[in-house]
């Protein structure tokens, strides 16, 4: 058998075989995983190019290498997880870097981790005023996680006690100008509701790249031609500005009528329609 024909076949086979190792080695983000888990993945994947080279001239070695750096992960994982010490002898343990608004030098000097560093992963986490950091720790992974200072925390809906609309997540319904019917169906509409959108906008189906629908039911287009000018959905406002005009209304007509009858059921009327407004509003304005 020819080299490069012999070098095809195992190249093709090892795909396959470490497309299969690899899935049962568990899912990780490469940018948060491990050294440990790293390492591993790095040697699987020597071996196997060493093996689909013929570099290893014997294969039942090669697989030995390579089931024990697959199999050891996932014991040890399974380990991880049944024990936390084992889980901290092989991963590691998070590092409090910042403590109470100070700098822990001793813990900085054992990751390694100089004050320029410091800071400037600190300002990855947008916080660009060492002042306003409570809390800091980096984590197994290598990641600095910080916890502001609570009058440096970003105001909330929830800190002001407004209440707001629970949101779903958006469904894309038009990709590269063919319309997906199964998210469509998923929110209740079909082929006819996006083809009257998009003869209320004035678009062709050819010329949306991407269409999606939130939660609230409100189409997003962004097109192939970038020149046209689409105008964004604002239902809810005008809903909710059409309540409020009734109610100005209510409250004029109980000024300005001289029947205490009417002038008693236009005030009725104006409160209930104040009360629905104010239960209508975190829906209908975010």
């Amino acid at each position: 058998m020819q080299a490069w024909i012999q070098i095809l076949f195992s190249s093709v086979s090892l795909f396959f075989v470490l497309l299969v190792l690899i899935r049962l080695m568990g899912k990780r983000n490469i940018s948060r995983m491990t050294p440990f888990r790293f390492v591993s993945y790095i040697i699987v994947a020597v071996i196997a190019a060493l093996m689909s080279l013929n570099l290893i001239a014997n294969l039942v070695f090669g697989f030995i290498a390579l089931g024990v750096w697959v199999l050891f992960p996932i014991a040890l994982d399974y380990l991880s997880l049944k024990s936390k010490w084992m889980h901290e002898l092989i991963n590691g343990k998070e590092t409090v870097l910042i403590k109470h608004g100070k700098i822990m030098e001793e813990n900085l000097l054992q990751t390694r981790l100089t004050g320029e560093e410091l800071l400037r992963e600190l300002r990855s986490k947008n916080a660009f005023n060492l002042a306003d950091v409570e809390f800091a720790v980096m984590e197994d992974t290598g990641d600095i996680n910080v916890f502001l200072k609570s009058d440096k925390e970003p105001v909330s809906p929830h800190a002001l006690g407004i209440k707001v609309a629970p949101l779903a997540e958006p469904q894309t319904v038009i990709l590269d100008g063919n319309i997906l019917n199964e998210p469509l169906s998923s929110l209740g509409f079909n082929t006819e509701w996006i083809g009257i959108q998009l003869e209320t906008l004035g678009v062709s189906l050819d010329n949306v790249f991407i269409g999606q629908v939130d939660s609230s039911g409100d189409l997003y287009l962004d097109l192939f031609d970038d020149t046209v000018q689409l105008p964004q959905p604002k239902v809810k406002e005008m809903v909710y500005a059409n309540f409020e005009k009734v109610h100005a209304d209510f409250m004029t007509f109980t000024l300005e009528t001289k029947n205490a009858e009417a002038k008693q059921m236009y005030a009725q009327n104006a409160k209930k329609l104040e009360q629905l407004i104010k239960r209508l509003k975190p829906y209908l304005l975010r």
